[in-house]
């Protein structure tokens, strides 16, 4: 393994998870993070653009909320409004019980059925369930204080978080706190009776900026490979998604002689765990007329999980393409065919037409539902094994000039 190529890893890796303290969007981490992975593509002679978004940070004061002399722990919601309230605490289980139920005035417990997976945000366009929508707007309709939401455990769209924030939205007014399903059965004993929640909350406008490195011939056909650089607050984003933005890097010095016949674009995505994903946004409104000229999407997301191998998901790949693909993942013998996921940034260019390649951490693709380190503290540099960045920015690298 090239030693220079492995000490740049590492230092990649150091930068985007220690010296940058916080990468969620809106935030001065984020934007120094940005900055210096456009300014490392223009040292590696790649021309770059930097599409500016607006964005807002999240202070977070932390909460309190007292019942009948007792505390309970809570937490703020992400990108929620602070508050200081007292009032009757109602309680709501089902969205049969939020629609028939006086909540006006009142600070509102959401617990059981209700809470069972985190809200899409209420102007999320590329997946929101009616029910959630019916939720939103029978909560925004209720006249309530505040809102706290006791949740359990759902790692497919929470991460590993327990207790989860039900509600992750900045356009969502109403003040709201979260707790765990325990505590939320514990403080159902208090309905009826007056509670206290004070939540010290702030956001701060701020932009945020997507980076796209270009190199290439052909504007008509464009290879478009994706990593998002933001990770949720209080994470250190080691996984989710440091080591993407790692392949990236590490594969535009691959590449930096590369001359063919197809642009290929680098993409830092920035929002991919903020609620509005609003670089994802941006890149569609910059290019929404030219989705058809794109070649392929390849996403990597999750990567480099020192356990498993690497998992190369297909999607609509055309038959030589397909093709193309399994003798690159016969090659080398850390990458697996991986099974169809969504959750990641090319669900936008499949929702396009365009077909695209997930790639990811086989043991993640396979604990999707159940694993506990995403979106945490766990989600450190302990976790990575650098040589699988190497591993997949070398087969990128083959791989795109063969195609």
């Amino acid at each position: 393994m090239d030693k220079l190529l492995y000490q740049k890893t590492i230092n990649y890796l150091n930068y985007f998870c220690k010296e940058v303290k916080d990468r969620s969007v809106g935030s001065p981490g984020n934007r120094k993070a940005t900055k210096f992975f456009n300014n490392t593509l223009k040292d590696l002679n790649w021309q770059t653009d930097m599409q500016k978004f607006d964005a807002f940070d999240w202070e977070d004061g932390g909460a309190t909320l007292k019942a009948n002399s007792e505390k309970y722990e809570v937490f703020v919601s992400p990108y929620s409004l602070g508050c200081s309230e007292k009032a009757e605490l109602e309680a709501a289980s089902n969205i049969k019980e939020l629609e028939n139920d006086n909540f006006d005035n009142k600070i509102l417990l959401l617990y059981g059925d209700i809470t069972k997976e985190q809200l899409m945000p209420k102007n999320f366009i590329f997946y929101n369930p009616e029910e959630h929508q019916k939720i939103i707007s029978l909560l925004e309709k209720s006249g309530a204080k505040a809102i706290i939401t006791a949740t359990d455990r759902n790692a497919a769209l929470a991460g590993g978080v327990y207790p989860f924030p039900l509600i992750e939205d900045g356009d969502f007014d109403i003040p709201s706190v979260y707790m765990t399903a325990e505590n939320g059965r514990k403080l159902l004993a208090q309905k009826g009776k007056e509670v206290s929640l004070k939540s010290n909350s702030k956001r701060i406008a701020g932009p945020g900026y997507n980076v796209i490195g270009f190199k290439g011939k052909n504007t008509s056909q464009r290879i478009v490979i994706t990593a998002h650089i933001d990770a949720k607050k209080g994470s250190p984003g080691a996984i989710d998604n440091a080591t993407g933005v790692a392949v990236l890097l590490i594969l535009a010095e691959l590449l930096k002689d590369y001359d063919g016949n197809k642009l290929i674009e680098l993409v830092a995505f920035n929002g991919e765990d903020y609620y509005s994903v609003p670089g994802q946004m941006a890149y569609i409104k910059s290019k929404q007329n030219n989705f058809d000229n794109i070649f392929l999407n390849i996403n990597i997301d999750g990567a480099a999980y020192k356990i498993g191998g690497t998992s190369f998901s297909s999607f609509d790949l055309a038959c030589l393409l397909e093709k193309k693909l399994d003798d690159l993942i016969k090659s080398y013998p850390g990458i697996v065919r991986g099974s169809k996921w969504a959750q990641g940034d090319h669900s936008i260019f499949i929702q396009y037409g365009v077909p695209a390649v997930a790639i990811s951490s086989e043991w993640f693709i396979d604990n999707i539902d159940s694993q506990q380190i995403t979106h945490t503290k766990k989600d450190n540099l302990e976790i990575v094994d650098v040589t699988k960045i190497i591993e997949i920015a070398e087969a990128l690298n083959q791989f795109v000039r063969k195609i």
